[in-house]
């Protein structure tokens, strides 16, 4: 396996860096396709045996409708308004080892984990990683992402590997992807559209659905690309050889079709989403008219924030070692040690250069984060770059209003898998992170009396006699407030709490 560097100047010096750079592209890649086959390194060797529970169905489903590997991939044999249904095989992963100047990861370590990610992606999509490239390169080159000559070194690679699609680790523009199309002979797909494919793969809910279609669109719509007659154009008299009636073209061409058919169906999405948001506003305003305290999961993707859902509520929210395995918002009842009864939401998760047109189609979804009381943050502390985690997140937050400004708790997951020093480390950067593992359950009970510390607290003393008719308000203090004493007289009950200001009004009028 040989994967060249950028061409250097014959001197020694140059010829030794060239040399090093080689060596170290090479040992990249081959300590990312040893890891072919799991989701993430910091999972690789902790898999474990979850037949039994209330996911397994859902994963035998994904797990049979993975890509047939007979269908074919030529550019030729694939319609290019479906060009979002993308067929993933057999590919050969592409990365670029920039410096943060041009926009890059800074480093071998940061390219080698973006690369290893991109590769957890391309499985979770369903397809096989046969081989990896990455180039060191000062900029991207604006024709064909890698530059002509390393463009065919790609074609050898892919040819001899029997590869039937690339997968770049990076966002193309609509013409880089053309012109490395047409070099390498076989399908090249970017990271965007390869997130965009496991999405709709995962999608469940009719809102998911169509929120992923609608992303999906938007990012296909400039991409469109016509071949042979799909280009071809009116022509008038004089233009078409003085033939004149009868000579001219087809009128709108296939490519103009396909540019106004998905605008309509943008639309349509557009319009159903629309209408599907009431249903998402009622169901939120019914968890709000009580005092009920909500908790967002956040977190980056693979992070272990439904096995934590799980841990902390027995939700059986189903638990996959893959990226995005969760699309769709679950919300679940908790209740505190005092009695306090609150909601955790687990939401999806983010990932470093999450597509815009996913956090746009999504934003109601992820709007239950800027909705909640507090922010679980989890993090993946057994990553090669947690840091990097919680800043791709912190800047999909930034895009919700108002998610920035809700408290924050950050929750250092799989903490038996990190190393002990890279914890320390972490737990000095973040002041008031917590480790915990939520397979193993260590850190758990520490986690829940810190998250009933931060869960906000009623703040109204009431002294009232509650008539014996009205248990019903008797209840919701049990539930949404903090009694102090409680004592059964003739004419009622006594309650000595601490409770909303709703709640208080609600009582002093029940009140004898």
């Amino acid at each position: 396996m040989t994967h060249p560097t950028p061409q250097t100047a014959g001197r020694p010096d140059d010829a030794e860096a060239a040399d090093a750079a080689e060596a170290r592209a090479e040992e990249i890649v081959a300590r990312i396709l040893s890891r072919r086959g799991t989701a993430l390194a910091s999972t690789a060797s902790q898999r474990e045996n979850r037949e039994s529970d209330d996911g397994s169905l859902e994963r035998e489903a994904r797990a049979a409708t993975r890509r047939v590997a007979s269908l074919s991939t030529e550019l030729e044999d694939v319609s290019e308004v479906e060009y979002r249904r993308i067929r993933l095989e057999k590919v050969v992963l592409v990365g670029l080892d920039l410096p943060r100047a041009a926009g890059g990861p800074a480093g071998a370590q940061d390219a080698e984990t973006s690369l290893a990610e991109l590769a957890a992606l391309a499985e979770t999509a369903g397809s096989e990683v046969l081989d990896a490239v990455i180039q060191r390169r000062d900029h991207p080159d604006p024709a064909t992402y890698l530059g002509g000559g390393k463009a065919k070194e790609l074609a050898e690679i892919v040819s001899a590997a029997g590869a039937d699609t690339v997968i770049v680790d990076g966002e193309l523009a609509p013409s880089q992807r053309r012109a490395l199309e047409d070099v390498v002979r076989v399908k090249v797909v970017d990271r965007t559209a390869l997130i965009l494919d496991i999405f709709a793969q995962h999608a469940k809910s009719r809102e998911g659905k169509a929120q992923v279609e609608l992303a999906q669109l938007e990012y296909l719509l400039p991409r469109l690309r016509g071949w042979g007659e799909s280009m071809s154009r009116q022509a008038g008299g004089r233009v078409a050889g003085g033939q004149g009636i009868g000579s001219r073209g087809p009128g709108e061409t296939k490519i103009e079709l396909d540019r106004r058919r998905i605008r309509e169906r943008m639309a349509k999405l557009r319009r159903e989403i629309r209408a599907m948001a009431p249903s998402r506003e009622v169901k939120r305003g019914s968890r709000r008219r009580g005092p009920i305290p909500s908790v967002a999961i956040a977190g980056y993707t693979n992070a272990g924030k439904s096995s934590l859902m799980n841990r902390l509520t027995g939700a059986g929210i189903m638990v996959q070692d893959a990226l995005f395995a969760t699309l769709d918002p679950t919300v679940r009842r908790a209740q505190a040690s005092d009695g306090r009864v609150y909601t955790l939401t687990d939401t999806v998760g983010f990932v470093r250069n999450l597509p815009h047109e996913l956090i746009e189609a999504f934003r109601s979804t992820l709007e239950e984060v800027a909705e909640a009381d507090l922010v679980l943050h989890v993090v993946d502390a057994a990553h090669p770059d947690p840091p990097s985690q919680i800043a791709a997140v912190r800047t999909v937050l930034a895009e919700i209003p108002g998610a920035l400004e809700v408290p924050e708790l950050i929750v250092l997951n799989k903490a038996d898998l990190a190393d002990p020093m890279t914890l320390v480390a972490l737990r000095s950067q973040l002041p008031g992170a917590l480790a915990v593992s939520a397979r193993t359950g260590e850190g758990v009970e520490e986690l829940r009396e810190r998250l009933e510390e931060l869960l906000p607290r009623p703040d109204v003393p009431v002294d009232v006699v509650v008539p014996y008719s009205r248990g019903d308000l008797v209840s919701r203090v049990h539930a949404d407030g903090e009694i102090e004493s409680i004592e059964y007289v003739e004419a009622g009950t006594r309650l000595v709490a601490r409770v909303s200001a709703s709640l208080a009004a609600e009582l002093t009028g029940a009140a004898l």
